[in-house]
């Protein structure tokens, strides 16, 4: 049985990916170790010994992008970190290092190298992170999402998903979701999300066409989020969840989404085959508008900025969509051939590729 380190955090863009890995190989060699490493601040801290993995925490170190007292004191704590994960490398036998991006794979990767352990690479993003693009100088092991993904080595594997979400049968769920959420049989279902936080703009865009959506025979499922101030729709078949812990379940039952475009989010809707407008996030380093790209390339998604969603572009745009059950389909057809549900075995293959050439080059 071999013993693994997986590295990766800090938001669920990481830590899901990881996890379905994680979750798959315990599945299919249940006397192997995995060892997670991540931070104390990230997502990864509750998520990770809720599912039963083994954690090591590292100290949260961000690389450094301009001057200033953490950065003069970042190569001394990086090395510390190194020497850890080296240490824990050389005393557990790990045998493959796979980094998922996030503060805790640049030491992580950087121990592996020094140590001769084979490193492999997913980046979940079309806009690949600092220390995935660095660490792919040091490894032919690369799987990317996304076809339009810029980084050494690259291999399209997709992302790896949920259980839930790769088993999903949308046909055979339908009726379980409609009786789950209260929805009507009759009517086609518009999914709303910006994610378990909310997203504002979304909130408000939508809110403010609530009546003039189920006029046009829609009915509305619209994941509000848990910090948002305006005050939801009072209108029939217009339905608001703060919360929602069945993703599965609403995508089942989806015909059309309106969302954010995080890699996941936008690998669930490609793979499960649903029509989309997405909305990228505005803050950060504009991953999102990349992550978009190739799902709305292949015809399976419209793409809007943030700052022009508005119920009148929607009025324009997205409700003639909504008059068009062929367009729909259409569309729900793209996006699947543009998407998969295999990444988890797509990746895994790429790590045993791992495993058995550095064996070999071992063993000469």
């Amino acid at each position: 049985m071999s013993t693994y380190m997986l590295l990766g955090g800090g938001t669920a863009g990481h830590v899901n990916p990881l996890l379905a890995v994680a979750e798959r190989i315990r599945e299919q060699e249940p006397g192997s170790e995995i060892i997670i490493v991540g931070t104390a601040e990230g997502l990864e801290a509750r998520l990770v010994p809720e599912r039963g993995f083994e954690l090591h925490v590292i100290e949260r170190l961000p690389l450094p992008r301009s001057l200033n007292s953490q950065t003069l004191s970042f190569p001394r704590r990086f090395n510390a970190a190194v020497r850890d994960l080296r240490q824990l490398i050389r005393r557990r036998g790990v045998e493959v290092v796979v980094g998922f991006g996030g503060y805790a794979s640049a030491p992580g990767y950087e121990a592996a190298r020094k140590e001769n352990v084979p490193i492999v690479i997913h980046e979940a993003n079309a806009k690949p992170g600092l220390a995935n693009r660095l660490a792919a100088r040091y490894t032919p092991y690369v799987g990317v999402a996304f076809t339009s993904t810029r980084i050494r080595n690259a291999h399209l594997v997709g992302m790896p998903l949920r259980p839930e979400i790769e088993t999903l049968d949308r046909a055979q769920a339908r009726q379980r979701a409609i009786s789950h959420f209260g929805l009507n049989p009759s009517k086609p279902v518009l999914l709303v999300t910006g994610g378990s936080q909310g997203a504002r703009s979304l909130n408000l865009a939508l809110s403010s066409a609530a009546t003039e959506i189920t006029d046009l025979g829609w009915q509305v499922l619209h994941i509000w989020g848990e910090r948002t101030e305006i005050d939801a729709p009072d209108v029939a078949d217009y339905h608001v969840l703060r919360y929602c812990d069945r993703m599965d379940l609403a995508l089942a039952v989806a015909d059309f989404a309106i969302s954010r475009a995080g890699s996941a989010t936008v690998s669930e809707l490609a793979g499960l085959g649903i029509p989309s407008l997405l909305v990228p996030y505005p803050v950060g380093n504009g991953e999102q508008k990349y992550n978009a790209q190739d799902l709305v390339a292949a015809g399976g998604a419209k793409v809007v900025a943030d700052a022009r969603l508005s119920p009148e572009w929607l009025s324009r745009n997205i409700w003639p969509i909504l008059r068009d059950p062929s367009e729909i389909s259409a569309m729900g057809g793209r996006a699947s051939n543009a998407g998969s549900l295999d990444g988890t075995e797509k990746l895994l293959a790429l790590v045993r590729n791992a495993q058995a050439t550095h064996g070999t080059v071992e063993r000469r």
